[in-house]
């Protein structure tokens, strides 16, 4: 899923940190990194964020209840 506009990155990781299942992060080149991990959420999101907004990134989230939630998420924020 592609999930774009993120302002409020702590509700982001508080939303990604409450699903139950593994939510990785596809880069541009195709790796995945695990976001349940709070170094890979740092790592991966320094490289990306810039003037306090996420523009758009791919989420794989492998639970069904986890893309609800995701979706929730990006649908009130």
């Amino acid at each position: 899923m592609k999930v774009s506009n993120i302002k409020d990155i702590d509700k982001f990781f508080q939303a990604i940190d409450s699903c139950v299942g593994k939510v990785e992060l596809v880069t541009g080149e195709g790796d995945r990194l695990n976001l349940k991990s709070k170094l890979s959420q740092y790592v991966s999101l320094a490289n990306i964020f810039s003037n306090g907004e996420i523009p758009e990134l791919e989420l794989v989230a492998h639970e069904k209840e986890d893309v609800d939630r995701l979706m929730k998420f990006m649908i009130n924020s």
